[in-house]
């Protein structure tokens, strides 16, 4: 009895060791097992990426204006079904010059999935964006970030790498809850290389959509210009 009780606390240990693991290696932003992961581009010039992720949706008709008339090409990391959604707002983007990348078909977590699921979700994305006439090198983003076995080792043998972000204004809600709040955390905390992550396309309340000039203007002020995704990683 005392040894079934002893075999049983140390698998519980190593269970819960192997598990604690699994979620340190799924969230992390620096680390993966296969394939190359890019949290911020590694330079010392000062430039870094505009990125937006999820949509297409209808906000692409209000983003798209701002963009130009600061003269700011950005990556949109787009979901596959919105592409769907919204093929001609997909289209626009292209047609002003921005980057299109990849953010999966269903914005599943790519944890815990099958290889046949995950070569689908990528691949099927993958076509949507380039039947909406993009014609660059696509980059990959997971949905929130997460990762594990199978998609990096995808990746991997498809030359991809895993794109995240260093800076995220809108996961602290006190910061999300005003534009001048995600500005400033922007501004205060870039660093030469940093890939910005907005998420603009359901912005019912105009916080993110609205902080998008004040981003580019006080980063211009502090002596920044802007790349998109695939331009940064020319720098690396």
């Amino acid at each position: 009895m005392k040894k079934s009780l002893k075999l049983t606390f140390v698998l519980f240990i190593i269970l819960f060791i192997a598990s604690f693991m699994a979620w340190k290696i799924m969230n992390s932003r620096t680390f993966q097992f296969f394939g190359g992961i890019i949290q911020k581009a590694n330079t010392q010039e000062k430039v870094v990426a505009l990125t937006f992720d999820d949509g297409p949706s209808e906000k692409v008709d209000v983003i798209l204006p701002i963009l130009k008339d600061l003269d700011v090409k950005a990556t949109f990391f787009l979901i596959g079904s919105e592409i769907e959604r919204y093929p001609e707002e997909a289209k626009k983007l292209v047609l002003d010059g921005h980057q299109l990348g990849n953010h999966t078909y269903s914005h599943n977590r790519m944890v815990f999935k099958s290889p046949s699921y995950i070569k689908q979700e990528i691949e099927k994305t993958n076509s949507l964006i380039k039947e909406a006439g993009y014609e660059g090198v696509i980059q990959f983003r997971p949905p929130n970030g997460k990762k594990l076995i199978f998609l990096p080792y995808y990746l991997k043998q498809h030359n991809q790498k895993t794109i995240l972000w260093d800076l995220e204004p809108n996961s602290y809600p006190d910061i999300n809850s005003s534009s001048d709040k995600i500005a400033k955390y922007v501004i205060d905390n870039v660093k030469p290389g940093s890939i910005i992550l907005l998420h603009p396309m359901y912005d019912e309340k105009g916080n993110t959509i609205n902080s998008i000039k004040n981003i580019v203007e006080g980063l211009r002020s502090k002596g920044y210009t802007f790349k998109t995704v695939n331009e940064l990683l020319t720098m690396e």
